[in-house]
């Protein structure tokens, strides 16, 4: 009986391993396929709210998670951070790279699925994470700060639904945020800045920059 037991469970941890590195595998195709284009899709500028408050983020090292073809990740390097950016699509991560050179700018850019990756512990001056909403990943990511360390995260909220289908962001009510979620998710931290609301037409989002204690 035991040993059946055991099997059980062996069985269905590998089954479940084998469901993730599907998906994991099935993310990458997918982008990959929609970074194919000699196009930067979004645009080589990083997000206004990065660039309206880059004098307010803690200098030195920064992880960028879920960069896509590095604009945010490339704007830090040029403002002075020490930047290690990831993302599950191997193309963009080289579209990343070429920018990179293109402009001279250093970069650690490397590709990382973050359903696996684990952030190292005290490590980062800032983490960023900009439309990719993973909830477990929050606790990794005040974990991977310093103290006096600062997270920046912008993505879609739940009213984005309201648009309809034809408007960006994920479909998908598990990928966005509801009301005062993100701001909830960091009441350990130092509240900074926080917005949430409409900020383009069909676009409405949350925003956050806080800072560990």
């Amino acid at each position: 009986m035991k040993m059946m037991i055991t099997y059980m469970i062996l069985f269905c941890s590998f089954f479940l391993l084998s469901q993730i590195a599907f998906a994991g595998e099935e993310d990458r195709k997918r982008w990959n396929k929609r970074y194919s284009t000699k196009e930067y899709i979004y645009g080589k500028e990083p997000i206004a709210f990065l660039k309206e408050n880059i004098h307010v983020l803690t200098k030195g090292k920064a992880l960028v998670l879920a960069m896509g073809e590095g604009r945010n990740a490339l704007f830090l390097a040029r403002n002075g951070f020490d930047v290690d950016g990831c993302d599950v699509s191997d193309v963009a991560v080289k579209k990343c790279k070429v920018l990179a050179q293109e402009n001279n700018i250093k970069i650690n850019a490397f590709v990382a699925d973050l359903e696996e990756y684990e952030i190292a512990t005290n490590q980062y001056d800032l983490i960023t994470c900009i439309y990719y909403t993973q909830r477990d990943l929050i606790p990794q990511i005040k974990a991977g700060l310093k103290k006096g360390g600062m997270v920046l995260i912008e993505t879609y909220s739940i009213d984005q639904l309201n648009y309809g289908d034809n408007a960006p962001g994920p479909k998908n009510p598990e990928y966005l945020l509801k009301h005062n979620e993100l701001l909830d998710l960091f009441r350990d931290f130092h509240i900074l800045s926080y917005r949430e609301g409409e900020v383009a037409p069909q676009k409405t989002v949350a925003s956050i920059i806080a800072q560990k204690k």
